[in-house]
């Protein structure tokens, strides 16, 4: 038992721990349930700090398996306040105050992060009391255990295309921009930027001349999309299986995502070398629904398309033109 421990211990070792600009898939999944997969969120790695753009379910899990340090985590940057992205937001936060972070965590978004942040400070409040009586305050401080709001200068009301900076530090540029999303308002985009290397990370969206205009030459696009091809048939047998609920939300979603092939086209505007989608709806988690999913795509953009997985490690070295894709499961 002891070596089985001390060889799982000492053979965890930080996938993102590389130089240049590195982008990890921890949650591919939507709202409708997969077991292949996390809720939405995108690890992006820069000068041996981890940016989380949203936290679905399963992903904190994801990223303790694959051995990704809970201190290197710098913060969360939220796209907007549906469930599913903000779901792990506390586990997060554990994982990184466990890990010893030594100040409160970030949380990043547009108006109205500062009431999601107080709301799940005063729901974890006495979780955060207990663990620091238990260990002591020398090893979890109980205000570093806090989240930090931290909003920036989109809000609801202002215009779609309305673009801000985040923060710029140490060679790092994050910019964020309004995106279509209602009646979720107001929902961004993000980009970084990176020695060189650039990624834009779409958030919720419909096919959107906003995430054109920030992902203008970018090297990656991680982008949402819905195959309403697919999901018109989830809701038409619905209603003929007299599910008139599922009927009604499978409905109501198709307005408000952007498809495969609009993205692919949205892709192709910006000039984006590598485009992988995310947040797929339904989750294609087989090799004939992925076919089916990305029907009409080729035709549109015939390579530098991937299906996104738990696990997917995009690699993007400084200063150059390479795109290394791994698996780091």
């Amino acid at each position: 038992m002891d070596r089985a421990i001390a060889s799982r211990m000492a053979g965890q070792t930080d996938p993102l721990s590389g130089p240049g600009l590195q982008v990890l898939i921890c949650g591919a999944s939507s709202p409708l349930p997969s077991r292949e997969a996390a809720g939405p969120c995108v690890a992006v790695a820069a000068g041996g700090r981890v940016w989380i753009v949203d936290a679905g379910n399963g992903s904190a899990e994801n990223l303790q398996l694959w051995g990704v340090p809970g201190p290197s985590l710098a913060g969360v940057l939220l796209t907007h306040f549906h469930s599913d992205h903000i779901e792990d937001l506390p586990a997060m936060n554990l994982q990184s105050w466990v890990g010893g972070r030594e100040a409160p965590f970030p949380v990043y978004g547009p108006e109205g992060v500062a009431e999601v942040v107080a709301g799940f400070q005063l729901a974890y409040k006495h979780s955060h009391k207990y663990r620091t009586a238990h260990h002591g305050a020398d090893l979890l401080p109980e205000d570093v255990g806090d989240l930090r709001a931290m909003p920036f200068g989109i809000g609801e009301g202002d215009p779609t295309g309305t673009e801000v900076l985040v923060f710029a530090d140490e060679g790092l540029r994050v910019r964020a921009i309004k995106v279509e999303h209602a009646p979720v308002d107001p929902a961004v985009a993000y980009r970084f930027d990176y020695r060189g290397r650039s990624v834009v990370i779409s958030g919720d969206t419909t096919a959107s001349e906003a995430v054109v205009s920030l992902s203008r030459d970018a090297d990656v696009l991680v982008h949402e999309a819905l195959a309403a091809h697919i999901v018109e048939r989830m809701s038409s047998q619905a209603n003929q299986l007299g599910r008139p609920r599922a009927a009604k939300i499978t409905h109501d979603i198709l307005d408000y995502h952007a498809t495969p092939v609009e993205v692919a086209e949205v892709a192709n505007r910006a000039n984006v070398d590598f485009l992988a989608y995310y947040h797929m709806v339904p989750y294609p988690d087989n090799f004939l629904l992925e076919r089916v999913w990305l029907r009409g795509v080729s035709e549109v953009r015939p390579e530098g398309t991937k299906i996104s997985f738990d696990g997917l490690l995009i690699n993007l070295p400084p200063d150059s033109d390479e795109i290394v894709v791994k698996d780091i499961r």
